[in-house]
């Protein structure tokens, strides 16, 4: 690679993470190459699984946890009549069973329990510590142990299309989804079991796969000295949140960790709900900070004029 020193930048890079290799080898791998120090990602894929992966660069790295809460919506292949240890392709056959003629009709009865708030028990072949350990290492010696069931929300759970043997589906969840235990899941439902044979993440929040580049693309980009023309600026992750702007005199405050009040704020982009992540914008709309909303969007002006309209989340300037 062409860079001989570290380089210090700050923004995103979007990448189409290929197969075969973990989400931690692709920002190694990154960091190896651009010679970055601080290298980061939002939202881990398995080995298995391809597709949009966005990476942190310097001061981008502060974004990651904020990214990682926003939607994300997968292109998931389901295998009929048989069940894996791992959930997925890459596991071993535990259970066949045969599969039965079923309708559209039958399929989409089924899909429908699925959609909306749900409960999953967490795979045994997941990163989740069990007293310090990684439940993956405890699957990889053979021990199962107990998992509480959590909540997630399905937003949408499209049928794609479906054989004899397969199911295709298009799936937009909250962060935590394990789309490996809904595959699981549906197989049980349907009657027949099923694993996870193919995943491709196509979207997190309004970042696509359209817009991801290859990890080779970015290889060769390094080698041409040309790979900073990929690298996305802060602000264009404001796109996944709604936005407060702020007055200059507020941002100022900002910058001393002072959170804003109803006379700081200039308008409000988006709306929002109580708790959810919002981005702050100085005047320039530059991004400043991250933060939670203490209220909704319609009750910024009934808040007391000097009540903070934000907990303070992470200050970037």
């Amino acid at each position: 690679m062409t860079a001989k020193g570290p380089i210090h930048v700050a923004g995103l890079l979007i990448v189409d993470k290929p197969g075969g290799c973990t989400s931690h080898d692709v920002v190694a791998q990154i960091r190896r190459w651009t010679r970055v120090p601080r290298v980061g990602h939002a939202g881990t894929l398995d080995p298995q699984a391809t597709g949009v992966l966005l990476i942190g660069l310097g001061a981008g790295t502060k974004l990651t946890p904020f990214l990682q809460e926003c939607r994300k919506t997968y292109r998931a292949t389901l295998q009929l009549g048989q069940r894996t240890d791992t959930l997925d392709a890459a596991g071993n056959v535990v259970e066949v069973r045969p599969v039965r003629e079923m309708s559209r009709a039958d399929v989409e009865a089924v899909l429908a329990g699925f959609r909306g708030v749900i409960e999953q028990i967490p795979p045994m072949f997941s990163a989740l510590k069990r007293q310090g350990q990684r439940l993956y290492t405890l699957a990889r010696q053979g021990v199962d142990v107990e998992r509480q069931p959590r909540r997630v929300q399905i937003f949408r759970l499209a049928l794609v299309d479906f054989t004899a043997a397969t199911l295709r589906l298009e799936v937009e969840c909250a962060s935590g989804t394990y789309i490996r235990a809904l595959a699981d899941d549906i197989g049980a439902r349907l009657g027949c079991g099923a694993h996870l044979s193919a995943l491709v993440r196509t979207a997190i929040g309004p970042f696509t796969l359209a817009h991801a580049l290859p990890l080779p693309a970015l290889a060769d980009a390094v080698h041409r000295g040309d790979w900073l023309r990929h690298v996305r600026a802060l602000s264009t992750a404001v796109a996944a949140f709604p936005a407060l702007i702020l007055t200059a005199a507020a941002a100022q405050r900002l910058a001393h960790g002072v959170a804003p009040t109803p006379p700081g704020i200039v308008r409000h982009v988006g709306g929002f709900e109580a708790a959810d992540t919002v981005a702050l914008l100085g005047p320039d709309e530059a991004l400043r900070a991250m933060g939670s909303a203490v209220c909704r969007a319609a009750e910024l002006r009934d808040m007391p004029q000097s009540a903070p309209v934000v907990k303070l989340r992470r200050v970037l300037s």
